[in-house]
């Protein structure tokens, strides 16, 4: 008789693992996360008073091509059909004609000798230079010197404020812009005709645009072929040149380096020990800005 076979003892019941807690349905939205995370700082995207760099990059572009097409050519016309004499007693007289400007804001700056030298070249030029025509007081030591309303603000402590750069008039500053519109009605409002004459105004503004640009062509040219940023080289030669004239008027001789030049072409934008020939651009490239002086637009050659 077989023996019973032996029975499997019975099976324990698994365990069971306990359930995961649910995730939480509390998920912040992404308002709330935005809300929640640091502010990041923004990346700021133009140079030390220049808050407007954009607008005047683009207005340096708008010179450089008016500048090419226009501006240039007419001034090299200008100097082949007009004699350097002409040009030369043009630009004496309407020097002359702004030096009751200069002696102004010598008064309002406290400068009674500047004013004084003023008033006597204006007096010998006027009566022995045939209304100016003639630089004579020159000659006695007594040279022209640029003044304006913006000089006195600065003098009185009036800060530049953001750089600007003008469709066709150039490197300016806010200070300098009010300054110029304060230039240019003193005489229209004291004297009257012909100085509040429109033609009157726009002619001597092109006569002295035209006459600046062929004086500053070889600086213009200069610039191109060393700078790799014209216009940040532009800018800088602009706000150290400014700084240093209101140091002058105020007497402040401590002068920082930032308010001065060792070279007045410097580019920022290229190595401190680059030499002029290293920074200038490869040949053949087109620079993207223009160059204005003092009064017109301007651009390479």
């Amino acid at each position: 008789m077989a023996a019973p076979a032996p029975q499997a003892p019975a099976s324990q019941p698994a365990p069971t693992a306990e359930p995961a807690p649910a995730a939480s349905t509390d998920t912040p939205s992404p308002d709330t996360a935005a809300a929640a995370a640091p502010e990041q700082p923004r990346h700021v995207r133009h140079a030390p008073g220049d808050p407007l760099e954009g607008f005047n990059r683009v207005m340096f572009s708008f010179n450089t091509s008016l500048d090419k097409a226009i501006v240039r050519p007419a001034a090299m016309g200008y100097k082949t059909i007009v004699p350097s004499p002409a040009r030369s007693g043009l630009r004496n007289a309407l020097a002359n004609l702004n030096e009751p400007i200069v002696f102004l804001n010598d008064v309002l700056q406290l400068k009674p000798g500047n004013a004084f030298r003023t008033f006597s070249r204006f007096l010998i030029n006027s009566v022995f230079g045939l209304a100016g025509l003639f630089d004579v007081a020159n000659h006695e030591g007594l040279p022209h010197r640029k003044n304006g309303f913006g000089n006195t603000l600065g003098r009185y402590g009036v800060k530049p404020g953001p750089y600007l750069y003008l469709p066709v008039l150039g490197p300016s500053s806010l200070r300098d812009a009010v300054g110029g519109v304060g230039d240019g009605a003193v005489l229209p409002n004291a004297v009257g005709e012909p100085f509040d004459r429109t033609d009157y105004r726009i002619g001597t503004a092109v006569v002295s645009g035209l006459d600046a640009r062929i004086q500053y062509d070889s600086e213009i040219k200069t610039l191109y072929d060393t700078s790799l940023d014209p216009y940040a080289a532009l800018r800088s030669v602009y706000q150290q040149s400014r700084a240093a004239d209101i140091a002058a008027i105020t007497g402040k001789t401590d002068a920082s380096p930032d308010d001065t030049m060792e070279d007045d072409l410097k580019d920022p934008a290229a190595s401190p020990d680059a030499t002029p020939a290293e920074a200038a651009p490869a040949a053949g490239a087109a620079p993207d800005a223009t160059l204005p002086e003092a009064a017109p637009s301007a651009g390479p050659k």
